[in-house]
């Protein structure tokens, strides 16, 4: 038996590699179609979205930022809101040899060092500890209400620290009258 070519004239030879490269260049392009039919979605293909591009112009104050009017009176916080927002992060964990808020055996060394001392302490700061725990937009009497409230929760019992009423304004003097002469 002997291996003959289907192609035997150059007429069969033209038509062959025609019809590869037709059916080729229709395959290629049916992919083509097949890959391009769907909206492509995947990293940055939204990124060009009016939506998109005003969020990454927007200012970074307006993210979450409220004003605040600084002569508006002050609002003193509780002693559990000050601790929360800022005592927490060390108090909580007991991070830089902080006591924890709960262990009594932490706190009542500090306890009995009295009310004054451990408020002192709170506002100047000690050891790895800043002066008012590093937020030094709290008044002293929301850092001793904090104290208050971490030590009562540790074994003691500190009373809630007073607030004082600021002074009356005196009131202003009446206008002088104009002098006759």
């Amino acid at each position: 038996m002997s291996h003959e070519s289907a192609i035997r004239t150059p007429k069969q030879l033209v038509a062959a590699v025609v019809g590869f490269f037709a059916v080729t260049i229709i395959g290629i392009v049916l992919l083509v179609q097949f890959v391009t039919q769907e909206k492509l979605t995947g990293a940055g293909s939204e990124s060009q979205t009016a939506e998109a591009v005003a969020a990454r112009l927007k200012p970074v104050a307006d993210n979450g930022f409220t004003l605040k009017d600084v002569n508006a009176p002050k609002v003193l916080q509780t002693g559990e809101a000050v601790y929360t927002a800022t005592c927490a992060a060390c108090h909580g964990t007991g991070a830089a040899g902080a006591p924890k808020v709960g262990d009594a055996g932490a706190w009542g060394a500090r306890i009995a060092q009295g009310y004054d001392t451990v408020v002192k302490h709170a506002l100047e700061g000690l050891r790895a500890m800043p002066a008012k725990g590093g937020n030094p937009d709290l008044d002293d009497v929301e850092v001793a209400r904090a104290v208050v409230f971490m030590a009562n929760k540790s074994g003691g019992k500190f009373k809630e620290p007073e607030v004082k009423q600021a002074a009356p304004a005196a009131e202003a003097p009446a206008a002088a009258e104009p002098s006759k002469g």
